[in-house]
């Protein structure tokens, strides 16, 4: 197979020609990456990473907030670079070469859509807590999750089906369609709601923390039991790094950066930072009010195990944390602070539709790119004719979305999301280091300090990360990667417009699909030669 590399200089023309206004500092930046950042993750998987931390799931927040912040460093030197859209797919692509980013590309849909998914799930248990708050009336549980399956020897049930959530899914999908906008006033809001929120959430928990709370610290250890795969400290860690994903708002923002030597890793690092502190903040007061300690040890959370507990203690009249749907809400109705767990549930409700329509965007814009280049059908590519969005390729996508919210639990889909996102880490922070060698006098708006240290320990993390994870998440990458390359050896290699030796770059054509507006800012305007 020749060596297929898509022209870097190809793709820096592109760029040149729509190159953007450097308009942004450090405190915008770190502003752009804390509206990115905090959302579906603590708002949704806290309960999971305490059945499988415990109170130790504080060094979890801890440790998957260092292994990203080493990761968006990577992300910035190629974004940087290579300011077009496409993400890890067209870094790989231009420095490593096509098969690898097909991969990258492949795992980057999973990961969109499988996390769009999972926040579509965390919508449904908020939404849920509200309704059954204001009215006293609730969906039975055959309708409030997914049915019962096994793998790997571990037996997951719920119910039958997630309404609630396919409804959410293919509603946004819908929006999505016809090409709605979010606008920089309304996402600036949502930033203000939802920081606003876990605000008061903090105010009111930790004044009524009890230290007695936090024993046993790490009840399934560093590693969990023996025998058993994703759960301990670590293994919270890797579930809890979703909770992370969003950073790339501000590495993808290098260039519209004044000075991104400088302001790009302030924002990086800035609003990893202050989220990891709201984060610590948030699971301390839960802790702290009504405990963390799973039901039992080596138990995954969403099981089927897992399930007949909670069923068990809520015969009882007890809920703790790691049963809940809705777990910060419910921490705040616990403490007979049900008016603060209505606003709570409300942000959430409010917030997290914007974030599964930033996921779906991405999804589709990676296939877009893809198709674009000749690895996958160019009719997904279509662009409708009125609505100026790729309407073929959301509604399938939002299809697949809806299917997998309605079958599975959010902390299984939040894991097999991970999955996917830690192999594109691990793959960016590899390309920085072969183009460092291969082409170090190519001009770099920002540079990765000490790379051949950050770049090594940013893949060894997502490394070690990716084999915390469960195991059948760790397994769905593989096999999703086998169903990839099929495709790629039956169509995308021979109608790789590079392998045809088609030098064009198109993620910037003129009837390439609207992007919805970043969070706080107003789009830019491109100026051309």
């Amino acid at each position: 197979m020749r060596h297929r590399i898509k022209p870097l200089d190809a793709v820096l023309e592109t760029a040149r020609k729509h190159s953007l206004e450097r308009s942004l500092g450090p405190v915008q930046l770190m502003l752009l990456g804390v509206g990115a950042i905090i959302g579906t993750g603590i708002f949704v998987l806290t309960a999971a990473a305490a059945q499988k931390a415990g109170p130790g799931m504080i060094w979890s927040f801890v440790i998957a907030g260092g292994v990203c912040a080493l990761a968006a460093l990577c992300y910035s030197e190629l974004a940087s670079m290579v300011p077009v859209s496409g993400s890890a797919y067209t870094y790989t692509y231009a420095v490593v070469g096509e098969l690898l980013a097909w991969t990258v590309g492949w795992a980057l849909i999973l990961e969109y859509a499988v996390a769009a998914s999972a926040v579509s799930v965390g919508w449904s248990g908020y939404f849920m807590g509200l309704i059954e708050s204001w009215t006293g009336l609730s969906l039975p549980q055959q309708l409030t999750a997914g049915p019962a399956w096994s793998f790997s020897g571990v037996d997951f049930s719920h119910g039958v089906v997630n309404l609630p959530a396919i409804v959410v899914a293919l509603s946004v999908t819908g929006l999505l369609v016809v090409g709605t906008k979010e606008s920089a006033m309304f996402n600036a809001v949502l930033v203000v709601v939802k920081v606003t929120a876990l605000t008061l959430f903090i105010a009111l928990t930790l004044p009524a923390g009890d230290s007695a709370h936090f024993q046993p610290f790490a009840p399934n250890g560093w590693f969990g039991p023996e025998g058993t795969s994703g759960l301990g400290i670590v293994g919270a860690a890797a579930s809890i790094f979703f909770a992370y994903v969003g950073f790339d708002a501000v590495s993808t923002a290098a260039e519209e950066t004044r000075n991104p030597q400088r302001n790009v890793p302030i924002g990086l690092i800035g609003s990893l930072a202050i989220c990891t502190v709201f984060y610590l903040l948030v699971t301390i007061g839960a802790i702290g009010t009504i405990g963390a300690q799973p039901t039992a040890l080596g138990v995954q959370p969403g099981s089927a195990e897992f399930a007949r507990e909670c069923a068990a203690l809520a015969a009882r009249g007890e809920t703790p944390l790691v049963c809940s749907d809705e777990a910060l809400a419910h921490v705040l109705r616990a403490i007979n602070e049900s008016w603060a767990g209505d606003l709570v549930g409300i942000a959430a409700n409010i917030a997290l539709p914007s974030v599964i329509l930033m996921m779906l965007y991405g999804q589709t814009r990676i296939f877009f790119v893809m198709a674009r280049d000749g690895l996958l059908p160019e009719r997904l590519a279509r662009v409708h004719p009125k609505w100026k969005t790729p309407h073929v390729v959301t509604i399938l996508t939002g299809f697949f979305v809806a299917i997998a919210a309605a079958l599975l639990p959010v902390g299984k889909l939040a894991d097999i999301s991970n999955s996917g996102t830690l192999f594109a880490f691990f793959m960016v922070s590899i390309a920085v280091l072969v183009l460092r060698r291969r082409d170090p006098d190519r001009h770099r708006p920002f540079r990765v300090p000490m790379v051949w240290i950050i770049a090594p320990l940013a893949a060894v993390g997502c490394v070690a990360l990716f084999v915390n994870l469960p195991f059948e998440a760790m397994l769905v990458l593989p096999i999703w990667g086998v169903i990839g390359l099929v495709a790629y050896a039956l169509f995308g290699y021979r109608n790789s417009h590079v392998g045809r030796g088609l030098t064009e770059v198109h993620e910037l054509d003129r009837d390439a699909p609207d992007q919805p507006v970043p969070p706080i800012f107003s789009q830019p305007q491109t100026t051309e030669e």
